[in-house]
């Protein structure tokens, strides 16, 4: 049902518009559903090109930026991938389609339950949920070929850089919460590959991501 929505397809057309030439990424935000991951009061707005709100204060990210994450991550079908911030499941659905496993990790319970019903309603087996704090990773199924990061910080914990494998990428908004009155970009997406001597930063383009906190939530 969902391979013929013609607002599917505007999107993927507006991506290719924006530079996303990776035809595996484009296929696979083609494939995923997007309408299954917003709430209901934004499903006419799920395949625009924007961030919208979700439950406990987070966003579902736009579908430019989840398209640049998962270029910027360059993985292939062997690879396993750590996300941290599962959200609404939307970035973790795109990238399961184009490696082995997803490992994704999510503070918020409700979140959490939502983005695993989601993900089993969509039939998607190769994700690992689990409730958590992002900031110590997964040490338990470490080491991983890629990682991602969901939310912003303003440096990469080093508890998650020692989980990825040498020559491993790294992708995560880096930079300070946008001011209240301020809805300007300011962080930036950055890409780091993790070398003998330590990170090989380089940056893609200037976003604004719900901040990466620790501990969880009492909620």
């Amino acid at each position: 049902m969902h391979e013929f929505d013609p607002r599917l397809i505007a999107l993927v057309m507006a991506l290719r518009k924006q530079g996303i030439i990776d035809a595996r990424v484009l296929s696979a935000i083609e494939r995923t559903p997007r309408d299954l991951f917003v709430g209901e009061a934004f499903s006419h707005a799920a395949y625009d090109n924007s961030a919208l709100p979700i439950a406990c204060g987070q966003t579902i990210s736009q579908p430019y930026v989840v398209a640049v994450s998962t270029e910027a991550l360059a993985v292939n079908e062997t690879m396993r991938v750590l996300e941290i911030g599962t959200g609404s499941g939307y970035q973790a659905a795109v990238l399961a389609q184009l490696c082995r496993r997803v490992y994704s990790i999510e503070r918020h319970r409700s979140l959490h339950l939502e983005a695993e019903r989601r993900f089993k309603a969509l039939r998607i087996p190769n994700i690992a949920t689990k409730l958590g704090d992002g900031f110590q990773g997964w040490p338990e199924q470490a080491p991983f070929d890629r990682i991602l990061l969901t939310a912003a910080v303003t440096e990469v914990p080093q508890a998650l850089i020692e989980q990825l494998k040498p020559g491993g990428i790294l992708v995560a908004p880096i930079g300070d919460q946008p001011d209240s009155n301020l809805e300007s970009n300011c962080q930036l997406l950055t890409k780091m590959i993790r070398t003998e001597t330590g990170l090989k930063k380089e940056a893609l383009i200037s976003v604004v991501f719900v901040p990466m906190l620790p501990g969880m939530p009492q909620d």
